[in-house]
């Protein structure tokens, strides 16, 4: 087992900005769709093999994937004393380090873990996973997006966010498939032969070893969430949990529900949504988003007519971030928003 220092460097700052940098480059330097928008669709990135389905249980992991012994030792190993950065005192408990999935391989996954403020006892756990697939659950979805700190301007020091998610629940980020962000292999066909079935398995490993490290978590409330090519992970480990959940032996994993934001399910119907989204929030007329859908079939086949169409529509919405619609203008660096800093 492995665990990060108490006191990371304070490189984790370029580094985990890296990460979310290279997810971005990496889906936007993939091989270009016959349409005018680039989504974190698997056919264009990279090599990743969907999972067919989870139609039965799978096999609980085996005795070299999981690991009771040491535990309490690697828990109290991966507390945080303080995050590089970090000018102020947590009011919370944090951990970070690695869970191994596979002792054969070598392969094991990266969590950060902040617990709630305030009475953590009697709060959720909610795991988070990112999508791509190959984006940081760390780099992106904790420190930029719910967790409890982000960067300021100056690129060094760390600030609290007043909407957290860890105000409400007790909040598990996990980097999956091993390759993303700190997650490794020391089997160099690992990261080759990676994909849905495999990456559910891990993540299901990973929870059950886990739940061996924080104990206390065994009984807790558990939600799965997660946005982007989560749309495939959050759903098939669901599907595991209960299937293993039901097999006499297996962990009990106290699964209340599942949450996905912006989810990649199937690309013709994202597509489509992409439009019916521009449209109810009046970022394209009435007249463009008709044109859309008489032109558009999206049904895989993509006719000039359709891509001048969708064109227009993306031109007519302009440069405003999908993602957040309301967000103030970005800026370049030699004129930062400076008021966007609490």
């Amino acid at each position: 087992m492995h665990t990060l220092p108490i006191k990371m460097k304070r490189g984790l700052l370029v580094v985990l900005w890296s990460l979310f940098c290279l997810c971005v480059a990496d889906t936007a330097t993939g091989n270009k769709p016959k349409h005018p928008i680039e989504f974190d669709q698997l056919e264009i990135s990279r090599k990743y093999v969907p999972a067919k389905q989870h139609a039965s249980a799978s096999k609980s992991p085996s005795s070299s994937s999981v690991h009771g012994g040491s535990q309490d030792y690697q828990r109290k190993r991966d507390k945080i004393i303080a995050m590089p950065g970090q000018m102020e005192e947590a009011e919370f408990t944090q951990y970070a380090g690695y869970v191994t999935v596979d002792a054969n391989a070598g392969r094991a996954l990266f969590y950060y873990f902040a617990e709630a403020p305030q009475d953590p006892s009697n709060k959720p756990l909610v795991l988070w996973m990112n999508g791509g697939p190959g984006c940081s659950s760390f780099g992106a979805g904790a420190m930029l997006e719910l967790g409890p700190f982000s960067v300021h301007s100056d690129n060094k020091t760390l600030y609290k966010k007043k909407h957290a998610w860890n105000t409400v629940a007790n909040m598990l980020f996990v980097e999956i498939p091993a390759g993303v962000g700190y997650s490794y292999s020391n089997t160099t066909s690992d990261y080759h032969n990676t994909g849905d079935k495999r990456s559910t398995d891990d993540a299901y490993t990973f929870l059950v070893n886990w739940l061996e490290r924080f104990p206390k978590y065994r009984d807790r409330d558990f939600f799965i969430t997660g946005e982007s090519y989560a749309g495939h992970y959050v759903p098939e480990l669901a599907n595991l949990i209960i299937s293993n959940n039901r097999a006499r032996g297996a962990t009990n994993v106290k699964l209340k529900g599942v949450a996905i934001g912006n989810a990649d399910l199937q690309y013709n119907l994202t597509l489509r949504a992409t439009f019916d989204y521009f449209w109810m929030h009046a970022m394209i007329s009435g007249k463009t988003y008709r044109t859309v859908q008489a032109n558009c079939g999206f049904n895989g086949t993509y006719t000039k007519d359709c891509d001048n169409a969708m064109n227009l529509a993306i031109k007519e919405k302009g440069n405003v971030d999908d993602y957040n619609i309301y967000a103030p203008i970005c800026r370049d660096a030699s004129s930062p928003l400076r008021s966007s800093d609490p």
